[in-house]
């Protein structure tokens, strides 16, 4: 074990340029002329795409979607309720023109609630349909698929109408999430199975068939962020603690002191996919991708060297994120020591997934390393010093112990932790790994 006698660093040693670098901190938005550019409510990401989808970015099918003030208000907010006999009357209520919802309670009633323009506020509205009155379609995250092929033949669990986010056009420009969107001929419709009660107010409410569930971080999207409590949205935005089971006919309690308020952090989930709400002001703070490329750079300028053959290691450019290229580093995820791409230690009888580390001999998984190229996703602007297990995708620490604690829904029942750049569900002990990278012998 030669450990000692070889210089050894860790990426936080190398000193990074703070001025230059925090020229790169803000976002464009800010570098251009403010007053001209059209409001930002916020923007949805997708977790499990690092920067685009596999088979790029088309229309209103990508792996970010900015909210903007519209030209003209397009919210709604309810009106008229009607107690139909039969849905034919129901039907004949919801007028095309219209925005309703329809709760059928038998088949000998339904309730229609007639919503009116709202010119105070702007809706979006997402889902898996390509119909038009979605903004942004989202399909079902396959975790570290490299292409769409390996998603379509996923039976989707994501609602084709799944929810809208209602912003003011006003500052504060607050956005609120409802569960269920207007279809095409503007209509939300809750079947006979759809959980659904007449509140103490006697209103109107349910769930939908998967739901949407919401979790606000603790101390807002910063280094100091903690994970907050899943909670159920309903149709009309009021908050409930869990069902059973993702579809389970009973509700959950309501939670009288939380709101469907989103703030900066947010997590909205789909049942299929998980999106993360930032607000214009928290992006703002956030690293630009330029900033990501600077400590990229940086990191190759250190010229860290691979323990076994001496070559030089370079993290590839951001637009090669997907190409396993000769100078990449790769890691041995039970230590941490960054090599080259080499043959040694690979045990026939270990299935080949498992390696012994030529540094230290802890055998473990050993895999490429790759950069986390989504800045949304980063809590703080830190260098990129430590990896998610085992997939290998390279952040800063305290971005990698965030998303390592947060509970993220899976299928019906079950969570776990996952990376927010591939989706895949963390391993070991704490979920990521400190770097330790060779520097040159020169």
């Amino acid at each position: 074990n030669n450990e000692k006698s070889v210089p050894q660093l860790l990426i936080r040693d190398l000193k990074f340029e703070k001025k230059s670098l925090a020229k790169l901190m803000f976002s464009p938005d800010q570098e251009n002329h403010p007053s001209k550019a059209p409001v930002k409510y916020g923007e949805l990401i997708v977790l499990g795409y690092n920067g685009s989808l596999p088979n790029g970015d088309r229309g209103r099918r990508k792996s970010r979607f900015a909210l903007f003030k519209r030209p003209k208000a397009n919210g709604v907010k309810p009106s008229t309720v009607h107690i139909a006999c039969t849905p034919q009357a129901a039907k004949a209520i919801s007028d095309k023109d219209q925005h309703s919802i329809s709760y059928t309670l038998s088949r000998a009633q339904t309730v229609v609630v007639e919503y009116t323009h709202d010119s105070n506020t702007d809706m979006f509205q997402i889902g898996r349909s390509t119909e038009s009155p979605i903004d942004f379609v989202v399909t079902d995250t396959v975790p570290g698929s490299q292409s769409n092929s390996d998603t379509q033949s996923v039976q989707s669990t994501i609602s084709r109408f799944a929810c809208r986010i209602i912003c003011e056009r006003n500052p504060p420009f607050t956005a609120r999430i409802y569960a269920a969107g207007f279809d095409s001929s503007k209509n939300i419709f809750l079947g006979e199975k759809a959980a659904k009660w007449k509140t103490s107010d006697g209103q109107m409410d349910g769930l939908t068939t998967n739901g949407v569930l919401v979790m606000h971080p603790r101390n807002g999207f910063t280094e100091d962020s903690k994970p907050g409590v899943w909670r159920e949205i309903s149709v009309c935005g009021n908050v409930f603690s869990l069902r059973e089971t993702r579809s389970a006919q009973q509700r959950g309690k309501m939670v009288e002191n939380e709101t469907n308020q989103l703030q900066d952090g947010s997590l909205i989930d789909l049942c299929g996919a998980t999106l993360l709400w930032r607000t214009a002001e928290g992006l703002s703070r956030t690293p630009t991708v330029k900033h990501l490329e600077a400590l990229r750079q940086e990191i190759n300028a250190a010229r860290p060297q691979c323990p076994v053959g001496f070559n030089t290691l370079a993290f590839p450019s951001m637009k090669r994120k997907d190409v396993v290229d000769e100078k990449q580093p790769w890691v041995y995820l039970n230590c941490g020591h960054v090599h080259g791409y080499h043959n040694w230690g690979n045990k026939e009888e270990r299935d080949g997934k498992d390696r012994e580390c030529p540094m230290c001999r802890s055998v473990g998984p050993y895999v490429p390393l790759w950069l986390g190229c989504e800045a949304g996703f980063y809590v703080d602007a830190g260098p990129p010093t430590h990896a998610f297990s085992p997939c290998g995708h390279v952040c800063s620490e305290k971005t990698t112990a965030y998303w390592s604690q947060i509970p993220l829904p899976h299928g019906t029942h079950t969570f776990h932790a996952a990376c927010p750049f591939c989706a895949h569900q963390l391993a070991g002990e704490q979920g990521y790994i400190r770097l330790i990278f060779q520097g040159p012998l020169d």
